[in-house]
C-alpha cells in the first residue's frame, strides 16, 4: 500500500524553480543523509510527495511528485569520479532540487507539473496531520488564524495521514490548470 509524504522547498530552490521551471514536471527530485537536502529513506517506490512552499505565511501546494524509483539510471549520467564532478549531470535543469547537495542521490519521480498558484485555505491548514514512526498523529505547530507564522514543523520529509493525502491530492486535482508560460 503506498504513502504520502510532504517535503518542503525552500525558497531558494522555489526561486529557481519560478524563473525556469514553472509549468514543467520534475524528472527527478535529489534525497541525501545530510541536513542540506531532505531525506526520502522513508518515501518508498509507488508513493506520493507533496512538495510545498511557504510564503508569507500561507502554504502553497507546488507538486505532486510519485515515486518511480531511487536508482541512478542512465539519463543521471556518469557518477562522479571526484567531488568536484557534478553528482547527476543528466539532471542539470533541476539541480536546483538538490543535485549539488552532500551525497545527493536521484529519486525519479512522475510529478505533476510545478506551479506556485495552489494555496493551502487556513481551515485545511490546521486540519492536516501527519503520523511519526509509532504511528502517533500530529498536526502542525505555529497555525493562528489560517496561517503559518513558522514553518519548522514543516521541515522534513513527513508521513501524511491517508485523509489527509487526500484532502491535499483533491485541492490539487480540483484546481484549474494554468494557461500556456510566456516568456
Amino acid at each position: 500500500m503506498s504513502s504520502a509524504f510532504t517535503a518542503l522547498w525552500t525558497q531558494d530552490v522555489c526561486r529557481e524553480l519560478r524563473r525556469h521551471r514553472v509549468g514543467e514536471r520534475p524528472p527527478v527530485a535529489f534525497s541525501g543523509g545530510h541536513q542540506s537536502l531532505p531525506s526520502w529513506t522513508s518515501v518508498g517506490v509507488g508513493d506520493d510527495v507533496f512538495a510545498l512552499h511557504v510564503n508569507r505565511c500561507v502554504v502553497y501546494l507546488v507538486s505532486r511528485l510519485r515515486v518511480v524509483d531511487k536508482q541512478r539510471r542512465d539519463c543521471c549520467g556518469a557518477a562522479p569520479a571526484t567531488w568536484r564532478d557534478p553528482s547527476c549531470p543528466g539532471h542539470e535543469a533541476w539541480a536546483m532540487l538538490g543535485a549539488d547537495g552532500c551525497g545527493a542521490s536521484p529519486v525519479h519521480v512522475d510529478a505533476t507539473p510545478v506551479r506556485f498558484d495552489v494555496a493551502v485555505p487556513g481551515d485545511l491548514l490546521g486540519a492536516l496531520t501527519w503520523r511519526n514512526r509509532r504511528g502517533e498523529p500530529r498536526t502542525l505547530k505555529y497555525v493562528v488564524n489560517g496561517r503559518l507564522e513558522r514553518s519548522v514543523s514543516l521541515q522534513g520529509v513527513y508521513r501524511l495521514t491517508d485523509e489527509s493525502a487526500a484532502l491535499l491530492g483533491a485541492l490539487l486535482d480540483g484546481s484549474p490548470t494554468p494557461g500556456p508560460i510566456r516568456s
